[in-house]
């Protein structure tokens, strides 16, 4: 059978389109085209590379005008290296940390000492002054097998986006189990770097993670909460491949969550992302609601903890200044839970959540007359009702999870009078009660 009549060439071929004339990718074909060298199609030497040098340097240069041509070595050299023992998931995590922080590159001063500089590898700020290119028919090869993928997304020549096509009679659980699975056998290299995976037939598709089983795949049907909702292609393409977006999640809805002794990368659902985003701008203007950000409600087993996550992770990196984030629950089992997931997805730094963690109600106040990042409390530890207001040069958030139940008025009350500045915005599986004490 022809190329013109495959499995997949034409859900590809749309797929193709839409990056193109509706998003702003530039899209190219390599099958059976692609010629290799500095100045061949996309600058490959060898099928086995993965990583675009002439697109990446490109862009280090764009981006990191200061760089030598030593330096411009080093960082490449930086970005490209790994521990031979290292398993796949700690490769994609340094690779991950470094394309999103930085690579760190030696500079040497005026007077002679040497200094370390961090050397963007993506503009995350202005999307159009990134490269962004999808790759249709992409031969990559290893020591002992060659592979063509459907559709490989590069930024600044960074593979980061992987999608894998059926048509639309196949199940799309067999792209994952034929495709998916067997490249990361034979061409590993291809997801050092990778941050989304994406499997469709066209009438479906699903979205994961590196190490993600199948059935933690899933949906993206809407670029807006009002949307009625498409499990296509197409609504996929369009909710995570436009510009801003893609960057967007990239740089802040992703986590690699070291719980129980084992890595497990963690990216946004589409509800959380667009919930997050929701909350992001109402705290952007918590002046004008008066600190009431309101509620972000969640279904069952729905991932509410990491969506607390990603909110505090997305302002901490976003805004200015240095805010307390107060992560509020009514039990001692949520308490721990929560803070643990905070420290085991990186936001606490070095520091072991038990040293956030107020332990009465007098440590409580202790900790808010400071300035650390985080504070996990019950609600019932806001028991001090004659305590003097807290007035901090810097902002204060509160992440209420399910502690709006009106029987912990008093210590709303409580809480209100110490932070009578502080913003608010509740968590909830539950229907909310009419006296919400805390989110309005």
């Amino acid at each position: 059978m022809s190329r013109e009549y495959s499995e997949n060439v034409l859900v590809q071929n749309s797929a193709g389109n839409l990056l193109q004339n509706v998003l702003g990718w530039e899209v190219v074909l390599a099958y059976n085209s692609e010629k290799l060298g500095p100045d061949g199609t996309l600058g490959r030497t060898s099928y086995g590379e993965v990583l675009l040098t002439r697109y990446f340097r490109q862009a280090l240069l764009r981006l990191n005008p200061w760089l030598t041509p030593n330096q411009l070595d080093e960082v490449q050299k930086k970005f490209t290296a790994h521990v031979s023992t290292a398993s796949l998931m700690q490769i994609n995590e340094e690779k991950y940390f470094l394309l999103r922080d930085g690579i760190p590159v030696t500079v040497k001063r005026p007077d002679g000492r040497t200094e370390i500089r961090s050397a963007a590898v993506i503009d995350f700020k202005n999307p159009e002054n990134n490269h962004f290119l999808a790759v249709k028919e992409m031969k990559i090869h290893s020591q002992l097998y060659r592979c063509r993928t459907d559709i490989v997304g590069f930024v600044n020549g960074i593979p980061l986006l992987f999608i894998e096509l059926k048509k639309p009679t196949v199940d799309v659980q067999n792209a994952y189990i034929d495709n998916y699975r067997n490249y990361l056998d034979t061409i590993p290299q291809l997801f050092y770097y990778n941050a989304f995976l994406m499997l469709s037939n066209g009438l479906e598709a699903k979205v994961g993670t590196l190490g993600s089983k199948y059935e933690f795949f899933h949906e993206w049907k809407r670029l807006k909460e009002s949307d009625a909702g498409s499990v296509e292609l197409e609504t996929m393409l369009r909710g995570i491949c436009e510009k801003k977006t893609f960057l967007d999640l990239l740089e802040n809805f992703i986590l690699y969550d070291h719980s129980g002794g084992r890595t497990t990368k963690i990216l946004a659902r589409n509800h959380q992302y667009l919930g997050v985003n929701e909350a992001v701008s109402a705290y952007e203007n918590r002046k004008l609601k008066d600190g009431r950000l309101g509620v972000f409600w969640h279904t069952q087993g729905s991932g509410k903890s990491y969506s607390m996550v990603f909110l505090a992770q997305k302002i901490r990196r976003k805004f200015a200044g240095s805010p307390t984030i107060v992560v509020l629950t009514d039990r001692d089992e949520l308490n721990r839970q929560i803070s643990d997931t905070f420290e085991n997805c990186g936001l606490l730094g070095k520091t072991k959540a038990s040293q956030f963690i107020a332990s009465s109600g007098t440590d409580l106040v202790k900790k808010l007359q400071g300035n650390p990042s985080f504070v996990f409390t019950l609600i019932q530890k806001f028991n001090l009702p004659k305590e003097p207001p807290i007035y901090p040069d810097h902002d204060i958030l509160i992440l209420s999870d399910e502690a709006h139940r009106s029987q912990y008025g008093i210590f709303a009350d409580n809480m209100m009078h110490l932070l009578p500045t502080a913003s608010r915005i509740g968590f909830t599986g539950t229907p909310l009660l009419a006296d919400d004490h805390i989110t309005e």
